[in-house]
C-alpha cells in the first residue's frame, strides 16, 4: 500500500503530465535518458541511473510492476514495493522526474494491444515463462512513447530482456539508443536482483552457488573442456545437494541468436535460472574460446 506522504514533486503518476515533461525537454534541446524499473531499487538499478545521469541533459525513472510480464503462480502480489526508500534514493541522485504510474492508467479498460519479439523469445526465460517478454515489450514500448528517451539504459543480467527490447527497438525502428550495463555484483559475487529480498540469510548463502558455478564453468573452458554438455553437468552439479534448490535451466548458446550450441567455440552466453527458496533468480556471463 502507498501512502500519500510517500509522494513528492518529483513523482509523476499521469502519462499525459509526463508526456508535458518529455515535451518541454525536446522543446529545449535537452536530451533524455530513461532508466524503466520495476521499484525496489538497489545499487545495479543506481547504476543504470548514474549512467543516465552521465550521459544526458535529463533522466526519467519509471517504478512499475507491470502485471502483464507475470505469469500465474508468480509473485505478482508478494513482488517487493519500497516507493519511499526508492524516490529518495533517486532524488538523493538528482533524476529529473520519477514516473509512477498505476495500473489503470497503463492499461485502461479494453486495452487489447501487445507487442511480442519472435524467435529470441523461445529460449531460456522465455522458455519457461511464456508470458514474460510480451508483457516486457508491450510495457516498454509504452513507456518509450510516454517519455519519449533519446537513450534508455538496461543491465545485462536480463541478457535475454534486453536483446529482446534491442530486437524491438530496431524492428519498429524507434528513435532510442540502448545502453548497456555490466552486471553489478555483492562483493561475494552475488548478482544484486529485487528478488534478493526474498532469501533469507542461510538462502542468501546457497544463492552464491549461481555465480560460482559460473566461476566454474569458466575454469573449466580455460582448462581446456569446450563440450557444453560437460560444463552444464559440473554446473549442476553444484546444486545437487542444496537444499531448497530448483534448476530451472543452465543454457549455453550464442548469445545474439541464443541457438543452443555443444561446442563453446567463439563468443558464447552461460545463462541459468535457479530458484531458491521463494526467489527465482538468473545470472549469466559471456566467454570467449580460451
Amino acid at each position: 500500500m502507498i501512502e500519500t506522504d510517500d509522494i513528492t514533486e518529483s513523482v509523476v503518476s499521469s502519462i499525459a503530465q509526463m508526456k508535458e515533461i518529455s515535451t518541454s525537454f525536446r522543446k529545449q534541446n535537452l536530451t533524455t535518458g530513461f532508466v524503466p524499473t520495476m521499484g525496489c531499487l538497489h545499487e545495479g538499478h543506481l547504476t543504470l541511473v548514474r549512467n543516465s545521469l552521465q550521459t544526458c541533459d535529463r533522466t526519467v525513472v519509471s517504478i512499475f510492476v507491470n502485471p502483464t510480464q507475470f505469469g500465474p503462480n508468480e509473485d505478482l502480489d508478494t513482488y517487493p514495493r519500497e516507493l519511499k526508500n526508492d524516490i529518495e534514493k533517486l532524488e538523493a541522485l538528482g533524476v529529473d522526474a520519477i514516473f509512477f504510474p498505476d495500473i489503470k492508467e497503463m492499461y485502461p479498460a479494453g486495452h487489447n494491444t501487445t507487442v511480442q519479439v519472435q524467435g529470441i523469445t523461445q529460449y531460456l526465460c522465455g522458455k519457461s515463462r511464456p508470458e514474460l517478454f510480451k508483457g516486457v515489450t508491450t510495457v516498454v514500448l509504452k513507456l518509450f512513447n510516454i517519455v519519449r528517451p533519446d537513450h534508455a539504459f538496461f543491465g545485462e543480467k536480463d541478457w535475454q530482456q534486453l536483446a529482446v527490447i534491442e530486437a524491438m527497438v530496431q524492428d519498429l525502428n524507434l528513435d532510442v539508443v540502448i545502453n548497456r550495463v555490466a552486471i553489478v555484483r555483492e562483493p561475494d559475487g552475488l548478482a544484486l536482483s529485487s528478488r534478493n529480498k526474498y532469501l533469507s540469510p542461510d538462502e542468501r548463502q546457497t544463492a552464491l552457488s549461481l555465480s560460482r558455478s559460473l566461476q566454474e564453468a569458466q575454469s573449466e573452458i580455460r582448462r581446456g573442456t569446450t563440450s557444453a554438455e560437460i560444463i552444464i553437468r559440473s554446473m549442476r552439479n553444484l546444486f545437487l545437494d542444496q537444499k531448497g534448490v530448483q534448476v530451472d535451466y543452465i543454457f549455453i548458446c550464442d548469445p545474439e541468436s541464443f541457438k543452443e550450441k555443444e561446442q563453446i567455440r567463439g563468443r558464447t552466453l552461460i545463462a541459468l535460472a535457479v530458484k531458491v527458496g521463494p526467489s527465482r533468480l538468473i545470472d549469466n556471463c559471456i566467454v570467449e574460446e580460451f
